[in-house]
């Protein structure tokens, strides 16, 4: 029998409907960030559809030859339980099926499951939490950026966070972070030495919780705690309100860190791969650009 869910890639008039999907499911989505997913492979999202309703989606997303995620996974309450959810995941493993790596979050009821199609865990990741008041200023010993420059913005070299970046990340994602450092939600920092070699980078962006607005940082990645510190208390030090962190289990020494500046762990999804494990340090990486794509 023919299945009743057509399969279609998400198109832009799309969009609103899938963030507050993400933000009733708790994701807590960026804003932007869909866009963004769907800029970086517009064959990778798609939209399940009953007839003429919406009913679930999924991102399936190629960064490179070599590397994929997936993401974004849903289907909305009232239509679970009859293979939705199946068909959206087929259709994803597919589009990436060539990949030697392919990656995503899973929340600890879903391990099994994906173990069952061949991933792999990896390390856990942490969802920090807290709530930001102006009392995280930077300290006065830190103020001199540890001898090097502060950058903002489009000053910026962007060359140097790319290649900073692709030394620490699972797969080079030039495309992706282009767009994820140049998009105007949100505030970007990096710290860059006399040689415009860069030495930590941050994001901060508006997000969308269930009950209101917060924000979340990510990437956050540095050379040490010390400029991971100094990095985030300058992200947050104009953002009050919620903040929101995905933190590597990779990093030994990020939980210490933000325990330290007042944050709590708030959840916690596994790190999954099928394929070849990255096998990349995660050492310098305290801060995930996103569950959904990585």
């Amino acid at each position: 029998m023919a299945s009743l869910l057509k399969i279609r890639p998400l198109q832009r008039n799309d969009i609103p409907t899938v963030t507050q999907w993400a933000r009733a499911e708790g994701f807590a989505p960026g804003v932007g960030d869909v866009s963004i997913y769907r800029h970086t492979d517009r064959q990778g999202l798609w939209v399940g559809w009953l007839g003429s309703k919406p009913v679930g989606c999924i991102a399936g997303v190629r960064y490179n030859a070599a590397y994929g995620f997936i993401g974004l996974f849903l289907v909305i309450p009232e239509h679970r339980g009859h293979g939705y959810g199946v068909e959206l995941w087929q259709h994803a493993l597919e589009h990436l099926a060539d990949l030697p790596c392919v990656g995503l979050e899973a929340a600890s009821e879903r391990v099994s499951d994906y173990e069952g199609w061949g991933f792999a865990p990896a390390s856990t990741t942490t969802r920090w939490q807290r709530i930001c008041n102006g009392d995280l200023l930077v300290e006065s010993e830190s103020s001199n950026c540890c001898g090097f420059q502060l950058l903002e913005g489009g000053s910026i070299p962007a060359m140097a966070v790319q290649s900073y970046d692709a030394m620490r990340e699972p797969s080079p994602r030039p495309h992706f972070l282009a767009d994820w450092l140049e998009h105007p939600a949100g505030n970007v920092l990096a710290l860059v030495d006399d040689k415009n070699s860069c030495h930590g980078f941050g994001r901060i962006r508006p997000c969308l919780l269930r009950d209101g607005q917060g924000w979340r940082i990510g990437p956050l990645l540095a050379d040490s705690p010390q400029l991971a510190e100094l990095l985030l208390r300058r992200l947050i030090q104009s953002h009050p309100g919620v903040v929101l962190l995905d933190a590597p289990g990779g990093n030994s020494l990020s939980a210490p860190l933000f325990k330290r500046l007042g944050f709590s762990a708030v959840s916690e999804t596994l790190r999954m791969y099928r394929g070849e494990q990255p096998g990349i340090s995660l050492s310098e990486v305290y801060g995930l650009a996103c569950l959904e794509l990585g």
